[in-house]
């Protein structure tokens, strides 16, 4: 294994460790490891996005806007219809031209969450009012997070 592998094993073990010991959803850990201030999921329900979990690097309450999203209104819309979205400027991005939140938020990274059924249960993503990549390594780390995290989203913590 190269060291890019390692790393994203290593890390993969350690969330799910976490996982194990706290429960859903771990989303400090992967916040910590990318420069986005928020990392969250959402799960769909009529056409609208519910957020589950929510990591705020600032550690502010959940602003209102953020708990509850029509899906018209939110760029997971694209994570749904793509499989993927991705974008670290969504202000130049061409495939959300007059998007309700283009430049809003600066940057978007995310992945459908299915559930323990194969359903579509929502979306797993970091995002940002500034513009950040995301390294290949952290998107790599995140798809496979996409696929562990739906056996913990009901499952409380051990006493």
């Amino acid at each position: 294994m190269n060291a890019t592998v390692d790393e994203v094993h290593r890390a993969l073990e350690a969330y799910r460790a976490l996982l194990d010991a706290t429960g859903p959803a771990g989303l400090q850990f992967l916040n910590a490891r990318v420069p986005h201030r928020y990392t969250a999921v959402y799960r769909i329900e009529n056409a609208v996005l519910h957020n589950t979990y929510l990591f705020d690097k600032q550690g502010m309450v959940r602003p209102d806007y953020l708990a509850q999203v029509p899906l018209e209104d939110s760029f997971c819309q694209f994570v749904m219809r793509d499989g993927i979205f991705t974008s670290t400027d969504t202000a130049g991005d061409r495939r959300v031209d007059g998007h309700k939140y283009q430049g809003v938020l600066g940057s978007y990274h995310g992945l459908p969450l299915m559930d323990n059924y194969g359903r579509l249960y929502g979306t797993l993503c970091h995002f940002d009012v500034e513009r950040y990549p995301l390294p290949d390594e952290e998107f790599a780390l995140l798809q496979k997070v996409a696929r562990l995290l739906p056996a913990y989203l009901n499952k409380r913590p051990a006493a």
